[in-house]
């Protein structure tokens, strides 16, 4: 899971000089991290009847090897074309291991020590992210952008080993037939929702082309649903979310998720953009907040499986709230200490609050949902990451177009004497105010970006109180 998340982070470093070797556009190289999510979103459906049909532990061994292969191949690549198609071959194994990590740890883990489990499973899923930044940063600055895949293959091999020694046999299902029609309609409507969600931005919100999709994932989607109900092997078995625990705990992670991926893509834009940051640099900054998720999540799950997942959560959930008010209060000077100090609270939250949450949903259902309901976990991660930065991006935009208005209608160099004088030596003249206009703008901007993610986020904690213990079991194998 860890190199799966790590793989994602990294590569966003990297897409510069990325672009630069494959002599691609700044747009077309984005296509590298667009393909590679829209591939994400259709595979995971699948990962729940692939784990059925050949075993959770050979899908497992299997999607590692893939990844390891895919990866080795995308450093190898020689122009943007095949760099694109390697990351989709890469996306597949990416998908589908973190839904069958979270099935093989709730078939063989008991419950009453799930907490625990979900706690470790947890360190790579929010630690990646920010040690992401900083290997990739290292990566690209001191050595060559290639590495950022290669390094997956080392881990990978010690993923195996382990994985072949230490995993029980975990037999699927046979005999369970395909669902073609419904995997076709959920494929194609996460397709069309994740491609309007990333090139609305482009293409225009309102643009016949964005409209379309939106309309045919709603419709496509809606299909999904109908289809599951009436056939005998459903694909994902959507009845699972008749279950209310897990559907409290599907809305907090799509609320929490917001502000966690709002802080991960933000807050590096404005270190480098705005205050320069090399993105080494940035990784530096980045870092102490993974440290405390590390220290936090095996914690959070000792305290998950004594006391339960409701109190964790809202603690949790209010102390990221906290954090990404502390980020709202964004502004030119902030230093690097201040930044450090509001990532490490914000940290404090998805550290103590994300696997409780998780846990309470999936361990609610039984035995033989827990791979629908770690697939539809998966889903609503992805989905919410990417609506939620596209609306965060749109409402980003536009009030920076508004302030660059509002302040270009206050410069007027006539009735100004160190403006006219900045004015008569042209560009080199204007430069500095420029940049500070620009720095400026885009603080405000992300002040307000912060500050409806943290809203959103305090927002969401009457919903954890209704978070229930689930009765303990068994485990299976």
């Amino acid at each position: 899971m860890f190199m799966s998340v790590l793989n994602t982070t990294s590569v966003n470093v990297a897409l510069t000089r990325m672009a630069a070797d494959l002599s691609a556009s700044t747009d077309d190289i984005q296509w590298v991290a667009t393909a590679y999510n829209l591939c994400l979103g259709v595979v995971v459906p699948a990962s729940a009847w692939l784990g059925d049909r050949l075993g959770l532990k050979r899908l497992y061994l299997a999607s590692l090897v893939g990844f390891c292969v895919a990866s080795m191949l995308c450093g190898l690549a020689g122009n943007l074309t095949s760099e694109i198609l390697f990351r989709i071959l890469q996306a597949a194994p990416g998908g589908m291991l973190p839904v069958t990590c979270m099935t093989i740890l709730y078939r063989i883990v008991p419950r009453r020590q799930t907490g625990t489990a979900m706690g470790l499973y947890g360190l790579g899923m929010v630690v990646a992210p920010a040690v992401g930044p900083t290997l990739g940063g290292y990566l690209v600055e001191y050595a060559s952008w290639r590495l950022v895949y290669f390094v997956n293959v080392p881990v990978g091999v010690v993923g195996l080993v382990a994985a072949a020694l230490l995993l029980p046999q975990l037999p699927g299902q046979p005999g369970r037939r395909f669902d073609a029609l419904g995997f076709a309609c959920i494929a194609g409507g996460l397709f069309a929702l994740l491609l309007a969600a990333s090139e609305g931005e482009d293409w225009g919100w309102t643009s016949y082309r964005v409209v379309i999709l939106f309309i045919a994932a709603l419709l496509l989607l809606a299909l999904f649903v109908v289809i599951e109900l009436e056939v005998s092997d459903p694909l994902l078995d959507v009845r699972a979310l008749r279950n209310r625990p897990l559907l409290n705990s599907l809305a907090l992670i799509a609320l929490q998720s917001i502000g966690l991926f709002a802080v991960s893509f933000y807050v590096p834009v404005f270190l480098q953009e705005g205050q320069g940051l090399t993105a080494l640099n940035t990784g530096f900054v980045l870092l102490p907040q993974g440290l405390v998720m590390m220290v936090c999540m095996p914690l959070a799950g000792r305290i998950t499986d004594r006391f339960g997942a409701r109190w964790p959560a809202v603690v949790g959930l209010a102390l990221s709230g906290i954090g990404l008010l502390m980020l709202a209060e964004v502004n030119p000077d902030m230093t690097r200490g201040e930044f450090i100090a509001a990532l490490m609270l914000r940290a404090v939250g998805p550290g103590v609050a994300m696997m409780p949450i998780t846990t309470s949903g999936i361990s609610s259902l039984p035995a033989h949902l827990a791979g629908a309901g770690s697939a539809f976990n998966q889903l609503v991660q992805r989905v919410t990451a990417a609506l939620g930065l596209a609306v965060l991006t749109a409402m980003s935009t536009e009030q920076q177009a508004q302030l660059w208005a509002g302040r270009s209608a206050l410069v007027r160099p006539a009735s100004d004497a160190r403006l006219h004088e900045m004015a008569e030596r042209g560009a080199d003249g204007l430069a500095p105010l420029y940049q500070a206009l620009k720095l400026d703008v885009l603080a405000q901007a992300y002040s307000d970006v912060f500050l409806v993610c943290g809203v959103v986020t305090l927002a969401s904690v009457p919903l954890a109180l209704f978070i229930r213990s689930p009765k303990h079991r068994r485990p299976v194998g």
